[in-house]
């Protein structure tokens, strides 16, 4: 094994750990928001991620994240929220005005 090997293999288990990584903000921030929708009486209809970088959070460098959701108040209409973490910080979530019945 010489040195360059060594070094592809530390980039693909990086890019594996990324991967991960990524996939755990993903569901920290899916559960989140079904129990932030349970609490308000609101139906998750669907989340996205809207963009991710790295930044600093705390003086540690993590994935700076913000996810779009979709919901529901009533049934009948649905409005967009956001939802930005950084890493598994919850920040913020933002809701518009809505109707719920």
């Amino acid at each position: 094994m010489n040195l360059f090997d060594l070094t592809l293999f530390l980039i693909i288990l990086l890019v594996i750990f990324q991967f991960w990584r990524m996939r755990a903000i993903t569901e920290k921030a899916n559960q989140h928001l079904q129990q932030y929708c349970e609490k308000h009486g609101l139906q998750l209809i669907s989340v996205a991620r809207h963009k991710t970088r790295i930044g600093s959070y705390l003086g540690k460098l993590d994935w700076q994240s913000c996810f779009i959701f979709e919901f529901s108040g009533n049934g009948e209409n649905s409005y967009q929220g956001t939802l930005t973490m950084a890493g598994q910080h919850i920040l913020q979530v933002e809701t518009p005005a809505y109707r719920a019945d």
